[in-house]
């Protein structure tokens, strides 16, 4: 019997996905981005100085940092402090990485750009969640520094989304909720610029293998979902110019 989807989304649909822009005070770039149950604070700003290993190289920086709020889940966890698990540091290393594709660094001059994603609330795909709002919050900021006069042009040279993929009793499905997640034999994390180039995918097998043939599906999912995700950006931050 094929997977029934929880919510009741064909294979190849996305949940519900949004940007409430302007979310926070004081950030220049501020984003609750929600995707089905999952809803991810997307932060972005800005600091005046860059790591040692760039200093008087002319070129910025942009990095991110990734929490879950202790009730995100249906089980209390207990806050990170000094020591991060490894799953944490992965995640943020995944975002800036993400996120840094989308950026002229040179054109950011020696400014660091410092990316907060906070899990308010986990449903899966909090790390695609956070890159896919955590541009929008990225694109917000940098329109307001060239409104200031702190920056003369656009650094952003492109868009990035991401979005999950998985394999359920051997069929594809896109952008999995956490039942989903679970139940997955296999899981994909798939990122990719506005020309649908794939900037990273980080995916494995649960349980047992899967096929060429599969994969092939997978990505095919993801990018279609992707072209989505791009469409709902661009609608944000419409006035902005990219590139």
């Amino acid at each position: 019997m094929a997977w029934q989807r929880p919510d009741g989304r064909q294979p190849y649909q996305l949940r519900p996905v949004s940007f409430q822009q302007n979310f926070t005070r004081f950030a220049p770039g501020s984003v609750l981005t929600i995707c089905g149950e999952t809803k991810v604070l997307c932060t972005v700003s800005v600091a005046e100085g860059v790591p040692k290993f760039l200093a008087g190289t002319g070129k910025g920086w942009l990095t991110a940092e990734y929490r879950m709020l202790p009730t995100a889940t249906q089980q209390r966890q207990e806050r990170e402090f000094l020591k991060l698990s490894g799953r944490t540091q992965e995640i943020q290393r995944l975002i800036g990485r993400s996120l840094r594709a989308a950026v002229d660094l040179d054109a950011l001059g020696e400014r660091t750009l410092n990316v907060d994603a906070d899990v308010l609330q986990a449903d899966a795909g909090t790390r695609t969640a956070a890159i896919t709002g955590g541009f929008v919050a990225l694109a917000d900021a940098i329109s307001k520094l060239m409104q200031q006069g702190v920056l003369e042009r656009s650094p952003l040279v492109g868009q990035v989304a991401a979005v999950s993929v998985g394999l359920l009793q051997g069929e594809a499905f896109l952008d999995l909720n956490y039942i989903e997640d679970v139940a997955a034999t296999v899981d994909f994390n798939v990122v990719m610029n506005q020309d649908l180039e794939i900037i990273e995918v980080q995916g494995t097998a649960e349980e047992g293998s899967f096929s060429r043939a599969q994969l092939n599906q997978l990505l095919d999912f993801a990018e279609k979902g992707i072209q989505k995700l791009l469409i709902a950006q661009q609608q944000a931050i419409a006035p902005l110019k990219i590139g």
